[in-house]
């Protein structure tokens, strides 16, 4: 019965220790999201005290919305694009400084520096160079055509987290035992060979990690859209975040702003479960 007892007592320091940060994220995330439930079946404004009852309407509308269309085209272009790039672009990095050369920490500092950069001030740095660097080479900033804005919110993004990136996979390939690579080079297997039949297997785990990451990030993406071009030209770089932010403040109709709010967690929930879910498995496959 002791060692039991000792058992008890050790676990409960060990919640202990975790108790002050899940007070916090139950009072300022799960708290509000609850509570926020309530207004989807209202016709609320975010003002008023009067918060009439209008069932499942906002529902109905979520699904019927035709200006929702073009913010979802925006999110999933980013998305899909700032995931590859920054992985490639990542893993690429990595790849090059992960053998010691004189200067390589030089080069890791000055790639990994963008990240320490908040999304605000990298947002602002880089509608300078869209208007003052690209204008003087004789190139139209890409933030004021609607075929090219997401795409210079893109290139931003992948500035700013390909570091982030780089650090992780080059944690993940100063795993891989220099041996295998010398048992794959003796039985003559080319660069593509080693890389795809040694280097992927070794280094899946931060796949797992990395993909997820910045598909959630690609998926609530703000920031950029707000600080950089407002949503504009248009609505040609419009996020689902930032249309639910319109929703909620500028054109005060919280009931319908919190019901997308809440239908997107939704979807963004189930998409990282699948995709992570579906690396988990290729993980072990490898």
């Amino acid at each position: 019965m002791r060692p039991k007892k000792l058992k008890w007592k050790k676990e409960l320091l060990d919640l202990s220790f975790l108790l002050p940060a899940l007070l916090l994220f139950l009072f300022i995330i799960i708290v509000p999201l609850i509570s926020g439930v309530r207004f989807t079946f209202t016709d609320w404004d975010g003002m008023s005290p009067v918060q009439n009852f209008v069932g499942l309407k906002n529902y109905r509308t979520v699904f019927t919305d035709k200006d929702l269309l073009e913010p979802i085209r925006n999110t999933v272009l980013f998305t899909v694009v700032t995931v590859v790039a920054i992985n490639v672009i990542g893993l690429a990095l990595a790849m090059m400084v992960v053998r010691e050369f004189r200067g390589v920490n030089v080069v890791k500092s000055i790639i990994f520096i963008p990240l320490v950069v908040s999304l605000v001030l990298v947002s602002q740095m880089w509608m300078y160079v869209y208007s003052d660097f690209f204008g003087m080479l004789g190139i139209d900033s890409p933030l004021i055509h609607k075929e090219t804005a997401m795409l210079g919110l893109c290139l931003m993004s992948i500035w700013r987290e390909m570091g982030l990136a780089m650090i992780i996979y080059l944690a993940a390939l100063k795993g891989v035992p220099a041996d295998m690579y010398e048992a794959a080079t003796i039985d003559g297997a080319n660069f593509w060979q080693r890389f795809r039949h040694v280097t992927v297997p070794f280094i899946a785990p931060a796949f797992t990690y990395c993909i997820p990451l910045w598909l959630a990030a690609g998926l609530r993406q703000y920031d950029y859209s707000f600080v950089a071009t407002n949503g504009g030209p248009g609505h040609a770089s419009e996020s689902v975040a930032f249309y639910i932010y319109n929703y909620l403040f500028p054109y005060n109709k919280v009931g319908y702003g919190q019901t997308v709010a809440l239908v997107y967690l939704v979807v963004c929930i189930l998409i990282s479960n699948l995709v992570t879910r579906a690396l988990r498995k290729r993980e072990i496959e490898l």
